[in-house]
């Protein structure tokens, strides 16, 4: 694994690791640690800059699925600054996984995110 490879894992467990974050305090601890001051996420949902912003989206997302963790579907694949790669909520007492997506990072000199650009593959259906 090339230097830039590495960059790419590294950046992408940071990642899942605010997104699995359990608690304020880790949460914001593992968002600091994933994304630039100025790092933004945007998906259909939201579009947020700034930590306590991204913080409060990844909060809002274990108050909707509670029990349930991010984990990555498949390889990262990136190039310069951008990677992508697949996730799925898993509900950690069935193993089910009713929400998946893909999502494409930019880094910024540290290697922590600069924006995340977010794509639901799979939803619940409305019930």
């Amino acid at each position: 694994m090339s230097a830039n490879e590495n960059r790419y894992e590294t950046a992408v467990a940071r990642y899942f690791e605010a997104w699995n974050a359990d608690g304020a305090e880790a949460l914001a601890k593992a968002v600091a640690a994933a994304w630039s001051t100025v790092g933004g996420y945007t998906d259909p949902l939201a579009d947020v800059r700034g930590h306590d912003a991204v913080a409060a989206v990844i909060a809002a997302a274990h108050e909707q699925f509670p029990g349930f963790v991010f984990r990555p579907a498949g390889a990262v694949d990136g190039h310069h600054d951008i990677a992508r790669f697949g996730w799925e909520l898993v509900n950690t007492a069935d193993g089910s996984a009713p929400v998946a997506g893909s999502d494409v990072i930019s880094l910024a000199e540290d290697g922590r995110i600069r924006s995340v650009s977010g794509f639901l593959d799979r939803v619940p259906a409305a019930g």
